[in-house]
């Protein structure tokens, strides 16, 4: 089902009335009915507004104007079938004239099982929101699967990111006692796994409990009180599922001494408070990528984020998804007229030469096509913490490169 607000979107924008073979055609196959995949559509509908403003994009002497259309895969809840999404975005990509497709499966588990698809019909995709290190693997090791890049963050970046707030944290507070709470999911999985094994189990830390939640799973309080009675300094949740808010709420309701810090999914956006009645104060929570929050630090995440209210009239609330799905688009658009070229050839060897600014900070990707994650805006994309103040408000407080005050 090709998604009608974009469709419209595209008609009604200044000069769109183009023949196809005049357009440059972006797809998104993504879950539409998650608030990732709604907010990253609306990102990269934001970029393609953005581009066509001021002509398109340019291949030779002639401009083309962008034209974005959508497929709903429904790849996220637990009751979706993989086989049907996959059949779904091959559909999508036999029926559409594509030249790129951004933004891609939610789960991990369906862009593996995609990335033939992208292989057999030579699309490059700009895959924003599924997260399994893997693909790069696979880039390195067989150059069939050369079309794919990744411009959203990465379980292994992710793993790298909590390492070192981690490590903050025990600088800090000398914090050393750890209970893992996570959602069963591959990607939550397999990011506390690289943690455990690269980090926790060689730095003196003790992991004293570990639970894993069925996807609904909304009463964590015996989960809380095994972690109050083992000792535990730190409560690290890794959770995208709706009801997960509840831990924080249920954290601060019992009292647990620990601090709560990690990524709950439902507590990223600014709309969060009011949700949870502001019983999430104090916790700390993790942003996949700097632009889904604004940065006094970073004006160009700010300008994103201010720009996406304008237009939709609502503040960003994902907290992974949307800034990549935006730059990905301009990613796209500057690959493009740098091979002056639609062949899918020389837009690899394009997008695998860029160095861009932006939003999420600064945008290169390594050999594996996966854009460089670390600190500093300036050097990298940039993965931050923030804490929720008393007053409801959210304060980065990680990395140094941007923090805007310390931890309470």
């Amino acid at each position: 089902m090709i998604n009608l607000l974009f469709f419209l979107i595209s008609l009604t924008l200044p000069g769109f009335s183009v023949h196809a073979a005049e357009e440059v055609v972006i797809g998104i196959a993504t879950s539409l009915n998650t608030i990732e995949g709604s907010e990253s559509c609306k990102a990269a509908g934001l970029a393609v507004e953005e581009i066509n403003r001021k002509g398109g994009v340019r291949i030779d002497d002639h401009r083309r104007l962008i034209r974005l259309t959508t497929m709903d895969i429904d790849d996220a809840g637990p009751d979706s079938e993989k086989n049907e999404s996959v059949r779904k975005f091959e559909e999508f990509i036999r029926k559409e004239p594509l030249h790129a497709i951004v933004v891609g499966p939610f789960r991990s588990e369906v862009l593996l099982q995609v990335i033939d698809i992208i292989a057999h019909h030579r699309i490059p995709l700009l895959e924003t929101i599924a997260m399994t290190p893997v693909i790069e693997s696979l880039v390195l090791r067989d150059p069939r699967y050369r079309y794919i890049f990744r411009t959203g963050l990465n379980t292994k970046y992710l793993a790298d990111a909590m390492i070192q707030i981690m490590q903050f944290l025990k600088a800090r507070f000398g914090f050393n006692r750890v209970y893992i709470m996570t959602q069963d999911i591959a990607w939550a999985r397999s990011t506390v796994a690289i943690m455990i094994r690269l980090y926790f189990d060689r730095m003196g830390w003790q992991v004293v409990g570990a639970d894993h939640f069925a996807y609904g799973t909304s009463d964590f309080s015996a989960a809380l009180t095994r972690a109050e009675e083992r000792g535990a300094q730190v409560i690290l949740p890794i959770f995208d599922m709706p009801h997960s808010g509840n831990l924080a709420v249920q954290w601060q309701e019992m009292k647990v001494p620990a601090r709560l810090c990690g990524f709950i999914s439902p507590m990223v956006g600014p709309g969060a408070w009011q949700a949870f009645d502001g019983k999430i104060a104090g916790s700390l929570n993790v942003i996949f990528e700097l632009g889904n929050m604004p940065s006094d630090h970073h004006p160009p995440a700010s300008t994103f984020y201010r720009q996406y209210q304008e237009r939709y009239g609502k503040r960003i609330e994902a907290g992974h998804g949307p800034a990549p799905s935006y730059e990905s688009i301009h990613l796209l658009a500057a690959a493009i007229e740098s091979a002056s070229s639609l062949d899918p050839e020389k837009l690899v060897a394009t997008l695998e030469a860029s160095d861009r600014q932006g939003a999420m900070g600064r945008m290169r990707f390594h050999k594996g096509h996966q854009i460089i994650f670390g600190t500093d805006p300036q050097q990298e994309a940039v993965v931050c913490l923030f804490q929720w103040t008393p007053d409801g408000k959210r304060q980065i407080v990680y990395p140094p490169s941007i923090a805007e005050g310390e931890i309470e």
